[in-house]
């Protein structure tokens, strides 16, 4: 039996908790070898900045990383060290000009195509990954690393440890997997620095930051922020390609019939905000980081071809990636294929104070007199950032 909590996407199956009691005794039992130092967390001379969440589904972990990087990458040599999910190479891998999306899976890739002056790395065992990148062998003076989903990954301790939690599946009302998607207790928020609720409504109301603040149950040294995605103008997948009468914006696609294409945990949100424009929406879903195959193309070509014009594709950034090096798209499926870039806003006005909170953190730990004094604090429009010990960080003028 599901039963589906009221205002929220949490879905728990009850039939299923005696298998979710097993799999938190396991959990548990992890947790506490880790906090009886029976298992080590190793601290580095590098910041250490973690983005992760305790649940299994996205709750953006890609774009707030991006948005750390846009607030650190004209300032730093940045970072990012992923895990590389459903990437088809092992060990560690340093990406480069000749890196594909199977070298280093879809997350990463994305990351490297749209800031190609950072380092992009990945590897399952991220203590080893930080070892590599700041040993000189590979790459020269790393200033601080972005680790991406690494929450549970407690071989390494950052020195901040950022927690996300999708505003439409608070992890306080969620259970343990598999009845429901908590990938470990809803007390292993208690390690995160900084939390942020994700997804939120732009319109959300002052009463409801205040309940879900005292809902959440964080403790003093924990501070809370919550966040919204915004979208920017579509863009070809193929732009060599594409019909010339591109999208100009999200407005373009009034009267439109729209074939959604995701490949990701959660695109109810992406449905929802996309039914502003228009109401002629077919969603066609794919699992997470679902790698397209042959089957899965001809799945695509005729479900485009069985919507009644004027029709477009619009997919994410995620699935962008993955659908480039999928081989057999039909000529119209690739002239109407456009993905939907998003991106990450603090608010409540606390973006100033995010942004100096993880500023602080890297300057506190830099021996660059410019940068220990708080001079050149100039910051880019989207900001994120945290670490906290001593270290070299040769800051580079804007």
């Amino acid at each position: 039996m599901n039963d589906r909590i009221e205002g929220d996407l949490i879905s728990i199956n009850k039939s299923l908790r005696p298998l979710s009691w097993l799999y938190g005794l396991v959990v548990g039992c992890r947790n506490m070898l880790f906090e009886m130092g029976i298992l080590k967390s190793r601290s580095f001379t590098v910041p250490v900045i973690s983005v992760g969440n305790i649940t299994v589904g996205g709750t953006g972990k890609t774009p707030h990383v991006e948005y750390l990087i846009r607030l650190l990458k004209d300032k730093a040599k940045v970072a990012v060290l992923s895990r590389g999910y459903k990437r088809k190479s092992h060990g560690f891998v340093l990406a480069g000009k000749e890196t594909t999306m199977r070298d280093i899976g879809d997350e990463p890739f994305q990351m490297l195509q749209k800031f190609p002056d950072i380092t992009v790395a990945v590897d399952k065992k991220r203590t080893r990954g930080i070892d590599k990148l700041t040993s000189g062998n590979y790459v020269d003076g790393i200033d601080v690393v972005l680790l991406d989903d690494a929450f549970q990954h407690r071989y390494v301790k950052p020195g901040i440890n950022i927690l996300l939690v999708d505003y439409h599946r608070l992890v306080i009302y969620d259970e343990l997997l598999p009845s429901g998607r908590l990938r470990e207790p809803v007390k292993g928020k208690d390690r995160a620095d900084i939390v942020i609720i994700t997804k939120c409504p732009t319109d959300l109301k002052p009463m409801e930051f205040r309940v879900i603040t005292k809902a959440m149950g964080l403790y003093p040294y924990q501070q809370l922020y919550f966040s919204t995605h915004e979208y920017e103008a579509p863009r070809p997948v193929f732009p060599e390609t594409a019909k010339p009468d591109k999208l100009a914006g999200l407005t373009d696609l009034k009267g439109k019939n729209i074939l959604l294409l995701t490949g990701i945990a959660s695109p109810e949100q992406m449905l929802k905000d996309l039914q502003a424009y228009t109401d002629k929406i077919t969603p066609l879903t794919f699992g997470d980081h679902h790698h397209f195959k042959q089957k899965d193309v001809e799945r695509i070509n005729e479900a485009f071809a069985a919507l009644p014009s004027p029709k477009v594709i619009i997919t994410t950034e995620k699935d962008a990636c993955r659908l480039t090096v999928a081989e057999g798209l039909s000529d119209d499926v690739r002239q109407a294929l456009y993905v939907l870039p998003i991106h990450v806003k603090i608010l409540q006005d606390q973006e100033e104070q995010f942004h100096q909170r993880i500023i602080k953190y890297v300057r506190k730990n830099t021996r660059n007199s410019v940068m220990a004094k708080g001079k050149d604090d100039h910051l880019p429009n989207y900001s994120n950032s945290a670490g906290n010990r001593p270290r070299t960080i040769s800051f580079r003028n804007n």
